[in-house]
This record gives C-alpha cells, sequence and structure tokens, in this order.
C-alpha cells in the first residue's frame, strides 16, 4: 500500500523576517519577489526554460504596473499577475484583514434592491398548474426560495422566503433577459454580479451564473440520471451509490487531510459491496488535491502490480527549513504520530546541513519509490475514473498511481496540471498585510515526465456534446459493454 510520510502534505505558516518594513505596494511587491527568488522550489527551474531576459522584462513591466496601482485589491491581483510568470498553481498571494471590525450598517444604510410587486397566492396557482417545463416557477437555492416570473421583457427571480437577515420576501434576487443569454445576479450582499450562463437542466434544475436552483413548483417527474449528477457535484463529503447491479458510484469530492477518515468509512462500510460488484466509478471532478494519505485505502481496489511513485526534492533555505523544525516541535498540532517525530529531527537536520542545494529526504533516497501488495483483489474487475480540468495536485498523484493499474481507465478532459513543483509554505509579509504562499519541492518527474501547465490525459475523451450530468452514464455504459 502506497504510505506517505504525513508532513509533506501539511500547509503552515510563518512568518518572514530580514526585509525593510516599509509598507507600500511597491515594497510588499519587493517582498514577494525576493522571498520567491530565494525560496520557491521551481524558481530556478523557470528561468533556465524562460530565459532571464523574459523575466527581466516581466520584473520591469510589473515595476511600472505596482507603482500605478489605485487600491489595495489591485496590489493584491498584480502580485498574483506577476507570480504566475512561474506557474498556474501551489502560489498564491492574499492581504491580512488587519482592520477593526467595523460596526454594522443600520438598516436604512443596507444596500437594496427593487420591490418586485405581484399577487404571491395568484403566482403560486398559476405556476402549479403549468404543463411544460420552463424557467417560470417556485426554486429553492439555500437560503432562499426563489419565485421566477416573465414581467415585460424580462424573467424576475424573487424573493418568497429566505434565513438570511438582509433578505426579504419580494425583493429581486436576480433578472435574466428575454432570451435567457444574460442577466444580473444580487449576491448575499445585495451587490449585482453579471451572469451570462442560464441553462435549464431536464426539467428540475436551473443555472444562474456560478448558482444552481433546484424547481419546487410545477413538480415534474425526478430525472434520475440528473439528480445522481447533482448529488455527486454538490456533496461535500464522499459517498458510495449503486447505480445498477453491476457498477458502483464512488464520488470523492476532495482529497482533504480534514475528510480521511470520511473517505477511509465510506470504503469500510461497503467493502464487501466494492468487492463484490464487477465495475467501479470514481468520479473526482472537481477535486483539487490535499493529501496522498486520503488516497490510501482506495489503492488495493485499484492494484494490479507494483506502484511506481516519483519522489520529490526539497529545497533547502533558512525560511523553508522552519517548516520542517516547526512540524518536529509541534507535531501534535499538525496530527502527526510521535513514531514520526524522530523522523522530522534527522530530516530538518539534513536539509539545515545543505543549504542551497535540493535534498531527498525520503526513504533511502532514490528518486523512486515501488509499492508492491500482496495480492490482487479480483472485484471490482472494471474501475472508471472521472476527471476534469478541476483536478490538480493530490488528485494529479492519485491518477499517476492509479493509471499504472491494468483495471483503471481515466475518462473526462485534461487535468490542472499542478503538480510538479509543490509542498505549499505560507509566510507573512514583514509588515503583516500580505500572506504569500509559494512551493518547497521539486518533482524528479521533471523534465522527461512533467505535468506542471500539461495536465494528465484522460483515455476516454468525454467531448462537449455530451452534457456534464451524462458523463457518469456514459462511463457507466463503457464499462458495462460487453
Amino acid at each position: 500500500m502506497i504510505k506517505i510520510k504525513t508532513f509533506f502534505l501539511v500547509f503552515i505558516a510563518s512568518s518572514t523576517f530580514g526585509f525593510a518594513q516599509n509598507c507600500t505596494c511597491e515594497s510588499n511587491f519587493q517582498w514577494v519577489k525576493q522571498t520567491f527568488e530565494e525560496n520557491d522550489a521551481g524558481f530556478q527551474y523557470v528561468i533556465d526554460k524562460k530565459g532571464n531576459s523574459a523575466y527581466q522584462a516581466h520584473n520591469t513591466d510589473f515595476l511600472n504596473r505596482i507603482k500605478n496601482v489605485k487600491s489595495d485589491t489591485e496590489c493584491t491581483q498584480t502580485i498574483y499577475d506577476w507570480m504566475k510568470f512561474f506557474r498556474s498553481g501551489h502560489l498564491s498571494i492574499s492581504r491580512i484583514d488587519n482592520k477593526t471590525p467595523q460596526t454594522q450598517p443600520s438598516p436604512r444604510q443596507q444596500p437594496q434592491t427593487e420591490l418586485v410587486k405581484i399577487d404571491l397566492e395568484k403566482f403560486k396557482k398559476e405556476v402549479q398548474s403549468k404543463k411544460s417545463s420552463d424557467i417560470e416557477g417556485i426554486w429553492e437555492a439555500n437560503p432562499y426560495t426563489i419565485g421566477v416570473k416573465k414581467l415585460g421583457d424580462t424573467y424576475k427571480g424573487f424573493i418568497i422566503k429566505s434565513s438570511a437577515d438582509n433578505w426579504k420576501p419580494g425583493e429581486l434576487k436576480f433578472t435574466i433577459n428575454a432570451d435567457k443569454t444574460k442577466g444580473i445576479y444580487y449576491l448575499r450582499d445585495k451587490s449585482g454580479q453579471n451572469i451570462n450562463h442560464i441553462e435549464l437542466i431536464g426539467k428540475n434544475y436551473l443555472e444562474v451564473g456560478d448558482f444552481t436552483l433546484k424547481r419546487v413548483s410545477p413538480v415534474f417527474e425526478r430525472e434520475e440520471v440528473i439528480e445522481t449528477y447533482y448529488e455527486a457535484m454538490q456533496a461535500q463529503g464522499p459517498f458510495l451509490k449503486e447505480l445498477n447491479k453491476n457498477t458502483l458510484l464512488l464520488r470523492i469530492p476532495s482529497f482533504n487531510g480534514a475528510i480521511k477518515k470520511q473517505i477511509d468509512s465510506v470504503i469500510t462500510t461497503n467493502k464487501a459491496k466494492i468487492e463484490s460488484t464487477e465495475n467501479l466509478i470514481i468520479d473526482i471532478r472537481n477535486n483539487g488535491g490535499g493529501s496522498d494519505n486520503s488516497f490510501a485505502k482506495i489503492i488495493p481496489y485499484l492494484y494490479t502490480n507494483p506502484i511506481r511513485s516519483i519522489r520529490t526534492q526539497m529545497y533547502s533555505t533558512k525560511l523553508n527549513n522552519q517548516r520542517m523544525l516547526d512540524l518536529y516541535e509541534n507535531y501534535e498540532k499538525y496530527g502527526i504520530p510521535i513514531e514520526e517525530k524522530e523522523y522530522l529531527k534527522k530530516a530538518y537536520d539534513k536539509l539545515n546541513a545543505n543549504l542551497g542545494k535540493f535534498i531527498t529526504i525520503q526513504g533511502d533516497g532514490s528518486p523512486v519509490s515501488i509499492n508492491k501488495l500482496d495480492k490482487v483483489l479480483p472485484f471490482p474487475k472494471n474501475i472508471g475514473i472521472i476527471i476534469n480540468n478541476g483536478n490538480g495536485s493530490t488528485a494529479e498523484e492519485f491518477l499517476l498511481a492509479a493509471k499504472q493499474s491494468k483495471k483503471v481507465k481515466l475518462f473526462g478532459t485534461t487535468t490542472a496540471g499542478v503538480l510538479d513543483i509543490s509542498n505549499m509554505y505560507f509566510v507573512n509579509s514583514p509588515c503583516n498585510e500580505f500572506k504569500m504562499g509559494y512551493s518547497l519541492s521539486k518533482s524528479f518527474r521533471i523534465p522527461d515526465m512533467a505535468i506542471d501547465e500539461k495536465g494528465i490525459q484522460p483515455d476516454y475523451f468525454i467531448d462537449k456534446t455530451i452534457p456534464v450530468y451524462q458523463w457518469i452514464d456514459f462511463v457507466s455504459d463503457v464499462l458495462n459493454e460487453k
């Protein structure tokens, strides 16, 4: 079974040091630039690929932009855009809110939206009598119950019931134009957001921008394929569902270490069912990663032959090595078993003795680990893993292991491609205004099998002619072909 040391995927924060505390956007940018150049594991790799002259031109351009920013938000975004020169993932910048909380505005100061004047009881009766499915009706989108009615040449969504204190019955929640191509959705704080995606999914779901509404009235028949899709996409935790007598669906929305116990529990509880069912679909769409330990219990069901895992090298600097020391000194806080404590100390000592170098601290120092299990389970016989561009980091690590199985095929679209430079560390700026995330490790896959900016491709590409809510059925049909 694959066993990854817990500490590799614990994200912790630190305060940095040794930088003049002149708190302007430009000084914060210079701190980010210097800290990243000196400590990020992927910095030199990208400079070697793109060239120093491209980097210098990039810096000149962004320094000019930084000098002309007009707000804290613009400053944060500009610094983040500078960072994207290096990669699209495993880096971050965010402001630390140190301001004293302001008192809540009085009701008179609260922003307002239009009050939609409508005879609610009459509207409810009209809706109940509708025989055709369109966007008019009564919908739920927690914490709201929303009525949608066409008034003139505009569809208006208005609050019928709300558990949000600042939203009252009759207030306008969104508008949609007559041809259902665009509109405005008013967020929780009543600020307006333009929407360009309005789609009725089957008869009972309405997607308005990033929001999904479920029909309350009129009542139409349940569409099982669509219900299963939304159950999977809206799940906060893992679950297992029987699709038919030959096929199970295992949904895992995240490999976050905080839900490892839930993943393990679902697998343990359904052990007999999984080991007696021919086909298993694992849906990890939009699973952005987490901890490698979170997928350990899944591996025995995928396993057909020894799994080769490519290890990482840690970039040793004084700042980077603080993470290892913190993990050692506060192992209980991070949930690290006491038996690994001494290993952390040895890893810290090894890193500290090799400042400025890439060091392998796993196992015997080999760039590859080979994991062999005692047996191959007869069931499931066929495993389809559903993937998309929302998969990155640990989710991609899981796929690299799963792809080595003769039982497994990947279905969907190419993943995000954020894995080679990893193990994020978060540090606060000297002025304590920003928190920057950068990476401590580089994979031995580079350059021969780089994943970053490329992603992992599926064995079966699911193109746009197949709606996303039909992907599970598509995979099931393939696995059940005789």
